[in-house]
């Protein structure tokens, strides 16, 4: 017979469960605000890639200009040599936004790496959003450059290239995404990496060589490649008297694939995340 009375017991009892309860109920920490983690993300990969990309930005930029160059040889101006050093600026961000962060997420994917964001109470969209705007915003310099070099290179006007801080965004968002998305849907590394490099490389033949020149069927996949749009947005800021209506209308549709790219990331990395 137990000499403890039963009301303390009940007593003991209660208090145990109604702190078990409250523990079960604590309110766990809210989550981020997608501005606030957005800026978080995209300060932590600009410090990354400003560490680590700076000499393939070089590459990129010599690169460009390496092929200006060769194409002055063979172009002597006009529509041609507003399309080469256009498709060369562009290449720069294509290089950097498409090809390397498309690797960087394959790796990430294939290390184990998403794990470390999908723990942080931070939207998805911040985390590929703040990704894909730093690497946009790290080809600035050289797409800067290599605008510059081109021009004086072929004789054309420097006086609308203020249309850069349009075209490298834009053209820098649609491109960041589909390297984005092409990094996170990739099965394997090795695969992301190639599907960069060919996206890279598409970019190359497409962009940098006069549209007039391409056969046909290149033509037409010309029109599906997100960086077309702004390479055709800045080539005719180079004539004497640009069509201002449709360079708005191709800085338009690239916003448009720019935001429907980063859309697509966005799911892959949702969809990467809890696998």
């Amino acid at each position: 017979m137990s000499i403890v009375p039963a009301e303390a017991v009940s007593g003991r009892t209660g208090i145990k469960d109604h702190g078990a309860a409250a523990v079960a109920a604590a309110p766990l920490a809210p989550r981020a605000r997608l501005l606030p983690a957005l800026g978080a993300v995209y300060r932590a990969q600009l410090s990354r890639a400003r560490v680590a990309r700076i000499p393939l930005l070089f590459v990129a930029t010599f690169q460009s200009v390496g092929i200006m160059v060769l194409m002055r040889g063979v172009v002597d101006g006009g529509a041609e040599a507003r399309a080469v050093v256009a498709g060369s600026s562009v290449l720069v961000v294509a290089f950097v936004a498409l090809n390397l962060l498309a690797q960087y997420f394959g790796q990430l994917r294939g290390s184990g790496g998403l794990d470390h964001y999908a723990t942080l109470p931070v939207p998805p969209a911040a985390v590929v959003l703040g990704a894909a705007g730093a690497y946009a915003s790290f080809t600035v310099p050289g797409t800067v450059v290599t605008a510059v070099t081109g021009s004086v290179l072929f004789g054309l006007p420097l006086t609308h290239l203020w249309v850069l801080a349009a075209v490298i965004p834009l053209s820098g968002a649609a491109l960041a995404g589909l390297g984005a998305a092409l990094g996170l849907l990739a099965p394997r590394q090795e695969i992301a990496t190639l599907l960069g490099q060919l996206g890279m490389s598409a970019a190359l033949l497409l962009g940098v060589l006069p549209a007039a020149r391409l056969p046909e069927p290149l033509s037409y996949a010309r029109d599906l490649l997100p960086s077309t749009y702004g390479v055709e947005a800045l080539a005719r800021t180079f004539g004497p008297r640009p069509d201002w209506a449709v360079v708005g209308f191709d800085l338009a549709v690239c916003a448009v694939v720019g935001v429907v790219s980063l859309t697509i990331a966005t799911w892959a990395y949702r969809r990467a995340a809890v696998r």
